[in-house]
């Protein structure tokens, strides 16, 4: 029987893809990707290329990043009902994802629209701030510790709440509402318990530890994430 399966690339590196992503991605017959902004190859499609076939079947759609509900819905529509008859035709399809599909990711809502039409399965990959955690060797929580995961994007009393009462926030996003995280932080004193990396697992990675020389008008990679470890006494900051 034929599957849909959705792979997690890992945060950049190709080396990180997991062991079962590379065994689902040589034996998929489809391959479908988010479509890239600039012409070539997404990020996704780039760290899984050495390890497709040279025959591989590649299908490149569009996923709007607006606002409008009703057009990314349309978008997914489109897209799930392509795939679900991709998968009844025969063919096992896969869709792949940066960093794990179950963590912020357009996959989500694709999986949501197909799993009581077609069999499906979820191949995990590593998220950025488990990468980044395990790159500088600082745990995220020991003990009694808790950690939460937000977008940057969300609203400011909801943020100012989790860094006030979490052990370690991660803070995804962050390039599109620098000016509000940067107030936050200043405001309670934790820009110096911050470590902010661009690119993570990527040649061209950034890793800043300690904010205090960060200006709000910095231009970041869309792909940059933060960790505010309030229990950490972080070197180099």
């Amino acid at each position: 029987m034929t599957k849909f399966y959705g792979v997690g690339t890992g945060p950049g590196a190709s080396d990180l893809l997991t062991i079962r992503g590379r065994e689902v991605l040589q034996m998929v017959d489809c391959l479908y990707t988010p479509e890239p902004k600039k012409a070539g190859k997404s990020l996704a499609l780039q760290i899984v290329t050495p390890y497709l076939k040279e025959d591989q079947m590649i299908k490149q759609r569009h996923f709007p990043m607006v606002n409008n509900w009703e057009e990314k819905r349309n978008a997914w529509d489109k897209v799930a009902e392509e795939i679900i008859s991709d998968v009844k035709s025969g063919l096992n399809v896969a869709f792949i994802t940066l960093g794990d599909p179950m963590v912020y990711s357009t996959y989500s809502y694709l999986l949501e629209r197909m799993t009581e039409q077609i069999e499906t399965e979820t191949v995990p990959g590593i998220s950025s701030f488990c990468q980044i955690s395990n790159e500088l060797q600082i745990p995220l929580v020991i003990d009694e510790e808790s950690y939460a995961v937000l977008p940057a994007t969300a609203d400011e009393e909801i943020l100012r709440i989790a860094l006030k009462n979490i052990s370690t926030v991660i803070l995804m996003k962050v390039s599109i509402a620098l000016p509000k995280i940067v107030k936050l932080l200043t405001e309670l004193d934790l820009l110096e318990q911050t470590i902010l990396v661009s690119d993570s697992s990527m040649s061209s990675e950034k890793i800043m530890i300690g904010l205090n020389e960060l200006d709000e008008q910095d231009s970041l990679s869309y792909f940059s994430t933060m960790i505010v470890y309030k229990n950490r006494t972080l070197k180099g900051s």
